[in-house]
């Protein structure tokens, strides 16, 4: 039997305990007489005792096992916490070196034209000096052509008017110049 039915055999009406003491309809209905009654008193309270330390000591189990539980929730939204915030720092850290990387892209773009721009104008100008240089040379070339045709043309000169003077010009004649080439000296000189 249940303790349910016990309790409706208890309560329903026209069961009145037997023989007017306490306990009675416990005795008629497991048949239990004086000292063994008390024993089975004993026996449910005993019973009754157990179960609530047990459950006790269930409650016990499920509420440390319940705060484990709670304490492993903590520490893992705890890590959770600090993963979101690990991936925050690397994306930072992501943005923040693709954007270095872009800077130093730009920059060496910026001093690439920098340094094109400075080897164009350093071409030129080494052009131009080497232009120049060309055109002094080639200005030297023909002063010196000039000279040396003047020279020769002085040359050709002196030995033609030699042999001039010397087919045409008799010995007073010739000493006559020389006589006044050396007089024109001094107001040559001054």
């Amino acid at each position: 039997m249940t303790l349910n039915s016990i309790i409706l055999l208890a309560t329903a009406p026209g069961h009145a305990p037997a023989h007017g003491t306490v306990g009675g309809w416990f005795r008629e209905l497991f048949n239990i007489e004086g000292a063994e009654f008390w024993v089975f008193v004993a026996f449910l309270i005993f019973i009754g005792l157990l179960a609530w330390k047990a459950r006790g000591l269930m409650t016990g189990a499920l509420d440390a096992r319940g705060d484990r539980i709670r304490n492993e929730l903590d520490e893992a939204q705890r890590l959770r916490e600090e993963a979101q915030a690990l991936l925050a720092d690397y994306q930072r850290r992501q943005r923040d070196a693709v954007q270095e990387a872009e800077a130093m892209l730009r920059a060496a773009e910026e001093e690439a034209v920098r340094v094109r721009e400075r080897a164009e104008a350093d071409l030129a100008a080494s052009i131009k000096r080497r232009e120049q240089q060309a055109l002094d040379r080639i200005a030297h070339a023909e002063a010196t052509a000039q000279a040396d045709v003047r020279n020769m043309a002085v040359d050709i000169a002196i030995a033609a008017t030699r042999q001039i003077l010397a087919e045409k010009m008799d010995a007073a004649k010739a000493a006559e110049l020389v006589d006044g080439a050396i007089q024109e000296i001094p107001n040559k000189l001054h």
